[in-house]
């Protein structure tokens, strides 16, 4: 073994945190989730730990966001981060610190709240690393730069941080590194070089007609008709508007016109959001230009009284892994991960977390980490290879519940892994 890695393993194994402590507070901040921008909890919780650790703290930025530095002499400057907000979805996982909570959102409405994408185990295993790293500090040099972020769910705060003038209050980094959850067995990490995650365009789009009785169709021009066709010809843009080799996706979220109170009125808009995903900046360019063209044209065909409105609700960024830094973390992670390092497949999935990296012109690199438990994930792959149809909970449902260990092991002694495959080499001990 490299003397490099060895060093990299003793630094793990005797610097690991008390598991069991942050198993408690990943079990606190599941039962205790919050939505995006509502973080005040959450983001106490962080500010405090890295105070009483040693770090420079700097709270409520863009909202909620927080940021610790840790000066440790010349060196990198590297920046981990992690995202704090939860999902307006009822758990149904019967865990014993499952949340029973609703919270009144921006939007005035009250909602349930889950922690569905795995947030919770990104906060504790940040505040676990940010421990580790602080009390291995004789072994690097650099400055540290840990980020909690809100309001990832909603693609605002990540760049809600950098408006706020993120940039102005701690060192820029040379390279921002991230992980996320996922659904692979336990234990297991997976990275991959190149573009990793899609971007994503989201739109609220209201098409207009004109109202009328239903027993006098007649004298409509019936939205509901022009959204459907809408809705249809959609389906076409990827089919036969981009070649078999790209890749894309064009879903209607939702299609809202009429009530079912008043079955006997045609009403007079209907309002669709659409959910665009594409792994290229061309390909990107084609769909959206051919779903506003087909957006206006259907209801231009049907005599509609005004064109259709497009309001872009938001907007991700493609998430790609700069190959030079990927590699060097590879390295790191196949020698101490072993055969638990996997390459990861590309996702349609999508993240703010670029816009840290890009905003300054810096390599990133986001991974993930599995939380399926080893039994179910063999099972769940043994009953694919038969061709049976299987599912494992994932993010974003209601019953998404990643086994505690060693998921949470995992992600603290991947994310210090890689600030220390970053950061520079102590003088005093020599990794």
């Amino acid at each position: 073994m490299d003397s490099t890695f060895s060093a990299l393993r003793s630094i793990i194994k005797d610097h690991l945190p008390d598991l069991k402590r942050y198993e408690d507070i990943y079990k606190d901040l599941h039962a205790h989730p919050e939505l995006g921008t509502l973080e005040k909890r959450t983001s106490s919780i962080a500010t405090k730990h890295l105070r009483e650790i040693g770090y420079e703290v700097t709270k409520d930025i863009g909202g909620h966001g927080v940021t610790g530095v840790f000066e440790n002499g010349a060196g990198p400057t590297v920046m981990l981060r992690a995202d704090m907000d939860a999902l307006p979805i009822r758990e149904q996982t019967g865990l014993v610190y499952a949340s029973t909570l609703e919270t009144v959102d921006t939007d005035g409405e009250k909602k349930p709240v889950m922690h569905a994408c795995g947030h919770d185990s990104h906060v504790s295993t940040m505040m676990a690393t940010a421990e580790l790293l602080c009390k291995s500090k004789e072994h690097w040099t650099g400055t540290l730069i840990i980020l909690f972020q809100p309001d990832e769910e909603h693609c605002k705060g990540a760049q809600a941080m950098i408006d706020d003038g993120l940039y102005n209050k701690i060192p820029k980094p040379n390279i921002v590194l991230g992980q996320h959850l996922t659904n692979a067995k336990a234990g297991t990490v997976l990275l991959r070089k190149g573009v990793f995650l899609a971007s994503a365009d989201t739109f609220k789009v209201t098409v207009f007609g004109r109202g009328a009785h239903g027993a006098q169709p007649q004298e409509s021009i019936d939205p509901i008709v022009i959204a459907s066709s809408i809705v249809m010809r959609l389906q076409t843009v990827v089919a036969r508007e981009i070649g078999p080799e790209d890749v894309a996706t064009v879903t209607c979220a939702s299609f809202e016109g009429g009530s079912w109170k008043a079955p006997n009125i045609i009403p007079d808009q209907v309002v669709l959001t659409l959910n665009i995903r594409t792994f290229d900046s061309t390909v990107r360019g084609k769909v959206l230009h051919a779903v506003k063209r087909i957006i206006k044209h259907e209801a231009l065909a049907s005599g509609a009284p005004r064109e259709p409105t497009i309001q872009e609700l938001n907007s991700y960024p493609l998430t790609y892994n700069d190959p030079d830094s990927v590699q060097k973390l590879h390295n790191t992670f196949e020698e101490y991960f072993r055969e638990d390092c996997w390459v990861a497949e590309r996702e349609t999935a999508s993240e703010d977390f670029t816009n840290f990296a890009t905003h300054i012109n810096v390599p990133s690199i986001f991974w993930n980490f599995g939380g399926v438990n080893e039994e179910i994930w063999e099972k769940y792959e043994q009953d694919r290879k038969e061709g049976k149809k299987v599912r494992l909970p994932g993010a974003h449902q209601a019953d998404y519940a990643p086994v505690l260990q060693p998921t949470l092991k995992t992600g603290i002694e991947a994310m210090s892994l890689a600030a220390l495959t970053f950061m520079g080499k102590s003088e005093k001990k020599s990794l």
